[in-house]
């Protein structure tokens, strides 16, 4: 239960980035709620999911998510730039988050 937790908490914190983007620096009303409201929401489920798992694996996968699932929005919806590169970059986040999850970091 508590890697839903996180794996939540991690698409939580990329609504939240997207929101960050969409607020304008925070001149937009309704992005900059979404923000506070998306931020709240994924510390505290990822709150919740620390009571029973090892922070430092735990903190890395709710990044991890939030990183490449905001990497990857942007490319697709919001024109960033695509390259090898990033794409390259993304995927080695992903084999990290794993190889601590099998590493023994993740119970």
């Amino acid at each position: 239960m508590a890697w839903i937790l996180v794996i939540v908490a991690g698409l939580f914190e990329v609504a939240m980035a997207l929101c960050l983007k969409a607020s304008k620096g925070f001149t937009e009303p309704w992005p900059s709620v979404g923000f506070l409201v998306f931020a709240v929401t994924s510390f505290g489920l990822l709150n919740m999911a620390l009571r029973t798992l090892d922070v430092g694996t735990a903190y890395a996968v709710w990044v991890g998510i939030g990183a490449v699932g905001t990497a990857a929005l942007g490319m697709l919806l919001m024109g960033d730039d695509v390259s090898a590169l990033k794409i390259g970059a993304l995927a080695c986040i992903i084999v990290g988050v794993v190889g601590l999850n099998l590493a023994g970091g993740g119970h």
